[in-house]
């Protein structure tokens, strides 16, 4: 079965001969770089030429997607990427970055404590700044891989998550205030941000659209042990403004909507879904309610499950043998009747032997 036959009877909920697989086949699907080198190494090739090898090892694993596009950072007079080489920039959202060992961590929030005042004149990225050349780059390989491959064209998310920009902007702590104890400033931030994205949203999909068969989408909305927010509060601040973004994306492009979350989001099943989600990533086994045989029972026909393979414990901590029973064991349950892609429930990390990762691909 090709490629593109087995992911649409996957998610028509028609049994096929494998679920897809992925491993890299989203920004939000790979792994860190030191894993990367890792499993470079393990497979006998030149860890000098990563982006040549990441493409051999796709293709040693059948992997089903292939991807397209990137996340568009206008240039504005906050960007700063002067000192980018010593670990430390600040992105066009005036959001200052640092790396930390091996991960960029948020040492700035702009926004933190400002007045509603502040926040309005706040100077906000303009989407005719983006980067016009890159984007035609992205088209011309999302195109390419559409008519010269059979593999399922992803196109990666353009912009961030209205919920996670928030937070990232503000604070956490601050802006989950504001969410629950000042919702106009939180609905004017929306209201503004939706604004770029559709934008955006027209510029990215009118160029690349009928080039993919889907789009990514990141914003966590979960934690280990329930939603950030009451599944009230989501579907009153956070849900009107992906069901905007959505409808508009599916109304340029025949497009299918994958959404990644991390933590537990078994309360707010029912809202993304009705926002227009299709695909649902990463499903964490070791979250609250996210067990595959409950998702499966009551939303398996709903929605498709894409991940579902425990990284936090089982790849990181099993050995070969028990990581292969186990995918084994999820695959069965959630691949039933179709509505399933097998992939870890996590970016790849450092520490995961490499060993139970070829495991996982070929159990």
């Amino acid at each position: 079965m090709d490629y593109r036959t087995r992911f649409d009877k996957t998610i028509k909920h028609i049994q096929t001969d494998r679920p897809p697989l992925d491993l890299n086949g989203t920004s939000l699907t790979s792994y860190h770089e030191e894993f990367l080198k890792s499993f470079v190494k393990y497979h006998g090739m030149d860890a000098m030429d990563l982006s040549d090898a990441e493409e051999k090892i796709m293709q040693y694993y059948d992997i089903d997607f292939r991807r397209a596009g990137a996340l568009f950072k206008p240039t504005t007079k906050l960007t700063d990427n002067s000192k980018r080489s010593k670990g430390v920039y600040t992105n066009c959202w005036g959001i200052k970055w640092q790396l930390f060992g091996m991960y960029w961590e948020i040492v700035n929030n702009p926004l933190k404590d400002a007045t509603f005042e502040e926040i309005k004149a706040f100077p906000w990225p303009d989407a005719k700044d983006i980067d016009m050349a890159l984007l035609k780059e992205q088209t011309e390989k999302a195109k390419r891989l559409y008519y010269d491959t059979d593999y399922v064209v992803v196109a990666e998310h353009p912009v961030y998550g209205y919920f996670e920009l928030g937070c990232w902007m503000f604070g956490f702590d601050d802006f989950l205030y504001r969410v629950a104890a000042e919702p106009e400033t939180a609905e004017w931030f929306f209201s503004n941000y939706h604004k770029y994205v559709t934008d955006i949203n027209e510029l990215y999909y009118g160029s690349l659209g009928k080039y993919i068969h889907l789009t990514t989408s990141g914003d966590d909305f979960g934690m280990q042990n329930g939603p950030f927010l009451s599944p009230d509060m989501f579907e009153e601040m956070i849900a009107p403004w992906y069901k905007k973004r959505i409808s508009q994306v599916k109304s340029i492009c025949n497009t299918l909507f994958f959404h990644h979350s991390c933590g537990s989001v078994y309360k707010l099943m029912d809202t993304i879904i009705d926002m227009g989600v299709d695909i649902l990533n990463p499903i964490q086994p070791g979250t609250k309610d996210m067990e595959p045989e409950k998702l499966k029972a009551e939303y398996g026909d709903k929605i498709v499950f894409w991940g579902g393979i425990d990284e936090q414990n089982l790849l990181s901590k099993a050995t070969k043998e028990q990581v292969k029973e186990e995918v084994r064991r999820v695959s069965g349950i959630l691949s039933h009747n179709g509505g399933y892609v097998l992939a870890a429930s996590h970016n790849v990390q450092p520490d995961v032997p490499v060993e139970n990762v070829d495991a996982m691909l070929k159990a």
